[in-house]
C-alpha cells in the first residue's frame, strides 16, 4: 500500500533567520524522497502551470550515465511517452523531487520496451560524469527506460534554450518538466512542482492531442 506523506514547512524564520532555509529545504527534499521510494507518490507544490510550446530538438550528442554515446533526437524518437526535466547530480532541493516524480512514474507505467522513456538532461556537465549519473539514477531505483545525459556545457545550454528552460548557472535552475505530445514538435511545459497523480492527469490530455495552457494544484 502506497504511502501519503505530507511535509508542512515549519521552516519559517526563527531565531538563526534565513540561514535556517536551505537546511529546512534539504531535509523536506530528503522526507519527500523516502516517501516515494517507500511506495507512495511524489507529492505536488502548491501549484503548477502549462503552457503548450513548439520544440525544435537539437541534433546534439551527449553522454549517459552507463558512458554511452547518444543523440537526443534519437531518444525522443525512441519512445511513445516521452518526458524531460533538467536536473544536477548533487541538488538537494528541486531535483530530488523532480526524480522521485519520474521514480514513481515508472513504477506505474512500467519500464523498458514499451514504457515511458525518461530523459533527464544535467546542468552541470563540469561535474556530472557518468559515475555520478548512475550513481544518482541507482537513488531512486531507476530502470530501464530513464537516461540520465550530460555534454558539452555549450551544447547543454543549447537544449535549455530549446526547450526554454534557460539559467545561467545550476543554482537558478526551475523545478520544469516536459511531456511530448504525439510524434509531434510540441511539448507539454510543466513549471512547478507536480503530484504523480497530475502528473498522469497531464499525460493522459497530451495524448487526447494537445493540453491548453493552465493552471493546476497537486493533491
Amino acid at each position: 500500500m502506497g504511502v501519503n506523506v505530507t511535509v508542512v514547512n515549519s521552516c519559517a524564520r526563527g531565531s538563526r533567520g534565513d540561514r535556517a532555509q536551505p537546511r529546512c529545504r534539504c531535509w523536506a527534499a530528503i522526507v519527500l524522497v523516502f516517501a516515494v521510494l517507500l511506495g507512495g507518490e511524489a507529492p505536488a507544490g502548491p501549484g503548477y502551470e502549462t503552457a503548450e510550446i513548439t520544440i525544435e530538438i537539437p541534433d546534439i550528442e551527449l553522454v549517459d550515465q552507463d558512458a554511452n554515446i547518444v543523440r537526443l533526437r534519437e531518444l525522443v524518437d525512441s519512445g511513445e511517452v516521452v518526458m524531460l526535466d533538467f536536473i544536477f547530480g548533487t541538488c538537494t532541493t528541486i531535483c530530488p523531487i523532480l526524480s522521485a516524480g519520474f521514480s514513481s512514474l515508472q513504477r506505474r507505467m512500467g519500464s523498458g520496451p514499451g514504457g515511458p522513456v525518461l530523459i533527464s538532461v544535467s546542468i552541470d556537465p563540469e561535474h556530472d560524469t557518468p559515475e555520478v549519473m548512475s550513481a544518482y539514477l541507482k537513488r531512486y531505483r531507476s530502470q530501464p527506460g530513464w537516461s540520465f545525459v550530460t555534454g558539452e556545457r555549450n551544447d547543454i545550454n543549447a537544449i535549455m534554450r530549446a526547450f526554454d528552460a534557460y539559467v545561467p548557472d545550476k543554482m537558478s535552475h526551475q523545478p520544469v518538466t516536459f511531456i511530448r505530445i504525439g510524434d509531434t514538435d510540441r511539448w507539454l511545459k510543466i513549471d512547478g512542482l507536480v503530484s504523480t497523480k497530475d502528473l498522469l492527469a497531464e499525460l493522459e490530455r497530451t495524448r487526447g492531442g494537445g493540453a491548453g495552457a493552465g493552471e493546476g494544484v497537486g493533491e
